[in-house]
């Protein structure tokens, strides 16, 4: 990228906040924004996607249980013309809130505001600069039509591509226009929020302050975005997008051992010294460093991170995370997400079941 593309005074406000609740027992562990997809933290998607973009000023939102993982994870990321904010959001108030708590990071500055647990193949370059070079416009949000509204926040439109009226989670949508996560302002935010009160969830909305905005004649723009755009909130999610961005960005290569025994076929990654021993393996599949797998099938679709072993099992469309151990699992292991260091063995030839599980665990059993 050329140094006139990067984007000056501008900066990107990443929120990797929150309590991750819908991932439970997993972010009990880990930050919602950590959890892998393709053996990738969520959060470095996001930071690549505004990087690629151009910006190089990143605050992040962290909550006090997750910020100090998510940090040292970032300076792990962390190119060297980035330069890069930590700001504390004691409680998860709101989006809206958010904002606020980092306004003295963000002072006068044109910013665009990016949920750290959100996956979208858009160019955000070609979309600040649009913002940028617009001095009438006060914010920009971005939507893409979707086939229930009614579960998002929605924007209605004029003829000319203008926001005229946004509802949350509306019970008859007026269009199906929803927000997914993408926003970009000037410092005439701040003003719209101050002048908004909390929602019923006792939250800070920043539907309610876009609305603020244009209600008190802002000029608030709308891309229209058709590409594809994930929410990983949940595991199903998670497990969607794992497919996505294997089945568009994995290549093949091999950076371990594989014998003789073992066939693999379509897109297929193995990381650094992992060793695979009469296995069978169809991708887009993904192995993760010092893996040892063996007498196993494995795929489509399955991330496993490194360091695992697994014998004697079958694998597909599933995550997991690393340290993962499986032992002689007779039935197919699949639609599956396994945090760190979970352990599947064979039970004992009895009638009774035997598990160890933490808060808002799920177990299928027949």
């Amino acid at each position: 990228m050329s140094a006139s593309a990067v984007k000056q005074n501008f900066k990107a406000l990443i929120l990797a906040g929150g309590k991750g609740t819908r991932l439970r027992p997993l972010t009990y562990a880990m930050a919602k924004q950590l959890v892998p997809v393709a053996n990738k933290p969520i959060l470095f998607y996001a930071l690549d996607t505004l990087y690629n973009g151009g910006v190089r000023d990143y605050g992040i939102i962290i909550s006090p249980e997750t910020g100090d993982d998510i940090q040292a994870h970032v300076h792990r990321w962390k190119p060297d013309d980035v330069e890069i904010t930590f700001i504390t959001q004691n409680e998860p108030l709101g989006l809206a809130h958010a904002v606020k708590v980092a306004q003295p990071y963000l002072g006068d500055s044109k910013f665009i505001m990016y949920l750290g647990d959100n996956l979208i193949n858009a160019d955000i370059g070609a979309l600040i600069d649009a913002f940028v070079q617009d001095p009438s416009c006060d914010a920009s949000i971005m939507l893409k039509p979707v086939e229930n509204p009614s579960a998002f926040g929605v924007a209605e439109l004029d003829s000319n591509g203008n926001v005229t009226q946004l509802v949350e989670k509306p019970e008859h949508p007026k269009s199906d226009l929803a927000m997914i996560g993408v926003y970009l302002f000037t410092p005439k935010i701040f003003e719209a929020i101050a002048k908004i009160k909390p929602s019923w969830r006792g939250e800070l909305e920043i539907t309610d302050a876009i609305q603020k905005l244009i209600d008190d004649q802002g000029h608030v723009k709308a891309s229209i975005y058709q590409s594809w755009w994930l929410d990983t909130g949940k595991k199903d999610d998670l497990l969607a997008a794992n497919r996505t961005v294997l089945g568009e960005f994995l290549k093949s290569e091999n950076k371990g051992t594989v014998d003789e025994k073992t066939t693999l076929s379509g897109i297929v990654s193995v990381g650094k010294n992992a060793e695979l021993t009469n296995c069978v393996v169809t991708g887009p599949v993904q192995i993760g460093a010092y893996c040892r797998i063996a007498n196993t099938t494995i795929g489509p679709y399955t991330s496993i991170g490194d360091a695992c072993e697994i014998t004697n099992s079958q694998l597909e469309n599933s995550v997991l995370l690393e340290n993962c151990v499986l032992e002689d699992i007779s039935g197919k292991v699949e639609n599956s997400l396994l945090g760190k260091g979970c352990r599947l063995v064979k039970a004992p030839a009895t009638e009774s079941h035997q598990f160890l599980l933490a808060d808002h665990s799920e177990v299928q059993v027949r």
